[in-house]
């Protein structure tokens, strides 16, 4: 069965790490991810900017090596992520900013990246939001 998974909590919330077990366990099950997709406060996942405290779980850092190790198409609201700061090279340019805090293996797209994961895939399942 093919999965897309959206993702809409921020980093440390419970519905992030609930995320990212069910997405270790579509691959373990034999199943495929089409597409990881990070939108709203779920952009904070993807940037390399969240410390997190010694004590706690660095859900950041997890998500980054499940999708390295998977090499997973991992796609993060474009949208979403310039209104939260979250920026890769190109945009950090184009808008004049010095931070850069999107590396890989996030890609910046639109929301229609989340519509045809939605078309692709046999289930979208969704983590987080209002």
């Amino acid at each position: 069965m093919k999965f897309a998974i959206a993702v809409f909590a921020p980093a440390h919330a419970p519905s992030s790490r609930r995320a990212l077990l069910f997405a270790h366990a579509v691959l373990a099950g034999g199943h495929e991810i089409t597409r990881l997709f990070f939108y709203q406060d779920g952009v904070h996942s993807a940037s390399s900017n969240v410390v997190t405290p010694q004590d706690e779980l660095d859900v950041p850092a997890l998500w980054r090596q499940f999708v390295s190790a998977n090499d997973l198409d991992a796609v993060v609201c474009i949208a979403a992520a310039l209104r939260r700061g979250v920026l890769n090279t190109e945009e950090a340019q184009r808008y004049g900013r010095t931070a850069v805090n999107l590396p890989a293996p996030w890609e910046l797209s639109g929301l229609g990246q989340l519509h045809e994961a939605a078309q692709v895939a046999d289930r979208l399942v969704s983590f987080g939001g209002q």
